[in-house]
Order: C-alpha cells, then structure tokens, then sequence
C-alpha cells in the first residue's frame, strides 16, 4: 500500500495513537528529489519507495509505504522537519539524505552531525523503530579528498548508530546516462527499478510479518 505525506497530516503532534493490531505497520522513507521521484513521469507509482510498495503487496507483507521525500532537501533540512513526519508512528525508517549536501559541498562532519541528530529523533519518538541508513556517494569532479571523506560518513553512523546500511542507494545506477534523465543526476523509470532492486535486498529481511 503506498501512502502519500498526506498520511501524515491528520492528528495533532501531541496525540500519537498507536496502531490496532490488525493494522499494517508503516514504513517512511525520508529523502530528497531521489526518493521523492523529481523527473518521473508519475512519481507516484515509479520512484523506488513506490516500487517497494510494490513489491511489498506481491508478497501479500503486512506493511504500508509512505513516500516523505522532498526535492531539494539537505541533512540539515531533514533534521527540521523530521518532528512533522514524525507524528505518527513509524515502524520502519529509511533515512536517505545527504546528496544535496555533497553537491554544494557541505562539510563531511555537518552532514555526520545531521543524519545522527535525525536518527536521534526518530529513537525518541519511535524507540522500537528499525531504522535503515542509504549511503550515498559523489563524484571525482567533487575532488578526491572531498568525495572520500564523504562517501565514509555514512558506514561510519551505521555503525556508530547501529542501523542498517544500505551501502549505496544509485548502486549500479549512477554515471549510466540510460538509467538517469537529462541532468544525468536523477534516476529515470528504469533507474528507479535498479534502485528499487538495491532497496528490496537490504529491507526484505526486516519486513517480517511478526
């Protein structure tokens, strides 16, 4: 099932009423133009949380899919709003920002210090969530130093934080001009089914009906 973010508006910030059993749990992935689909045709059935919703309905899973990217997001941006998505329960959180940090070469430790304090936020409203941290990556023309201290910030806050990595969102997709539109930087339909695919192996085994 695939929820818009307008899933999130009902219920006042104070009042977080618990799922009834019965109900699916909810998985949001919170990111930039990427997650969100910027370019797609309609977003809403082919950016890779889409996709993953997909997927999730084929194998008959408990769980419904809410979709909180926004284009043009920084780290620093999601800790901002993060209280906002974070009105309702989450039971699985996918954290997929920082590539707009490393386009405007935003020191490496101020997106460490983000993604953590964003992670810190959902542990305090949702202490039993999983939570699944998309590295990412940039590219030579960023500048070798620049591009190596940032592509190890993300291993370094799973395993600082102890959330799952996915190692790198645009696996196989990245720098491939057929799977990414004009600007060369967001996914087309066909690369947000790679990115879909890289997602499914690493979300598929929390996606346990218990």
């Amino acid at each position: 099932m695939l929820l818009s973010l307008g899933w999130l508006l009902g219920g006042a910030a104070s009042a977080r009423p618990q799922p009834a059993a019965s109900q699916p749990k909810t998985v949001v992935f919170f990111g930039d133009s990427l997650t969100y689909g910027l370019g797609l045709e309609d977003p809403a059935t082919q950016a890779y949380p889409a996709l993953i919703g997909q997927k999730i309905a084929a194998a008959h899973l408990p769980w419904q899919i809410v979709n909180a990217g926004l284009s043009g997001d920084t780290t620093a941006a999601g800790l901002r709003r993060i209280a906002w998505v974070l009105r309702r329960p989450i039971d699985l959180f996918v954290l997929a920002l920082g590539a707009n940090d490393g386009l405007r070469g935003i020191d490496p430790a101020i997106t460490r210090d983000n993604l953590r304090g964003i992670i810190a936020r959902v542990r305090a409203r949702d202490p039993e969530a999983t939570i699944v941290l998309a590295g990412m990556r940039m590219p030579p023309s960023m500048g070798a130093d620049y591009a190596a201290a940032y592509a190890a910030v993300f291993p370094q806050v799973a395993r600082e934080e102890r959330v799952v990595l996915i190692p790198f969102l645009l696996e196989d997709v990245a720098g491939r001009p057929e799977l990414n539109g004009p600007d060369n930087v967001h996914p087309n339909a066909a690369g947000h089914r790679l990115v879909a695919a890289t997602v499914w192996q690493v979300l598929r085994p929390l996606l346990n009906a218990d």
